[in-house]
């Protein structure tokens, strides 16, 4: 069984179609490619403008503090939130997320893991409600639940300056999800998903474009999820090879979503718009 979705993942991670990359509900209009250095690990829109972040939007002075990986993006109101994980050994149990301000200050508030969160294996990526108040986080492990931490500043039970974050409710998936790189709300009541999930024996296709519906908006109590395969991320390069989810970012202002897509051959990552 293994043996069969390694051989199909792979046929699959071949440059597809126009038609095989088709995400139910959203219609493709434009694709552009940037650099991998500042674009391979997400992307979000602030107040409408896109940006990107990986490997080289990481400031220095974190790098030397050891947080050395950073996740998918969000912004909410002029404040940006982002996602980092302890990289420099293994003497940290805990993650990080930086807040900016729309005056360009940033502030660290730190999560310890708790018991029964998957291991530090990645902080895969941020998001946050469209209310301001609560930040969801996600892991590249095979996981059935999602993470809700209080939005720092916004929430006014975390206030700016930095400090601990912690962990008031989980997302109860009723499917399970793995290698989960980008998320972000499009309402109070649900969340689209990129996965770089190599393997198809979770859903239709590897690395599955999905859509999460909350029973409830949240507010800081556990809540479900119902998970729906929308399709596969675009994969339209000229390469073979291992192409790999990185960004989801949905802006409310123009009703645009977009994704970005690392290229196996290149130093490109391509980013994809959609409209419903």
């Amino acid at each position: 069984m293994r043996t069969a979705a390694l051989a199909v993942a792979f046929l699959l991670l071949t440059p597809a179609t126009a038609d095989a990359a088709t995400i139910r509900g959203w219609h493709q209009t434009e694709r552009i490619t940037v650099p991998s250095s500042t674009a391979n690990e997400g992307l979000g829109t602030n107040k409408s403008v896109v940006y990107y972040r990986g490997g080289g939007t990481i400031p220095q002075a974190l790098k030397d503090e050891g947080w050395g990986h950073i996740g998918d993006t969000d912004a909410v109101r002029g404040y940006i939130f982002d996602a980092y994980q302890w990289t420099k050994d293994t003497s940290r149990t805990a993650k990080m997320f930086l807040v900016t301000t729309p005056d360009g200050q940033s502030f660290k508030y730190e999560h310890e893991l708790t018991p029964g969160e998957p291991a530090l294996n990645s902080n895969s990526f941020v998001t946050v409600t469209p209310d301001g108040q609560w930040l969801v986080a996600g892991t590249l492990e095979k996981v059935q639940e999602l993470f809700v931490f209080p939005a720092p500043i916004l929430n006014k039970t975390v206030p700016a300056g930095g400090g601990t974050l912690p962990l008031k409710a989980k997302i109860k998936l009723d499917s399970p999800v793995r290698s989960v790189q980008g998320c972000d709300f499009v309402n109070a009541f649900r969340i689209l998903c990129g996965t770089s999930d190599a393997f198809n024996d979770l859903y239709p296709t590897s690395m599955s474009f999905l859509q999460l519906d909350l029973n409830r908006p949240l507010r800081g109590q556990d809540v479900r999820a119902h998970v729906r395969w929308l399709g596969q991320v675009p994969i339209d390069g000229t390469c073979t090879g291992n192409y790999v989810t990185e960004g989801v970012d949905y802006d409310p202002a123009t009703g645009l979503m977009r994704m970005s897509v690392n290229q196996p051959c290149n130093a490109e990552t391509a980013v994809y718009t959609f409209e419903r």
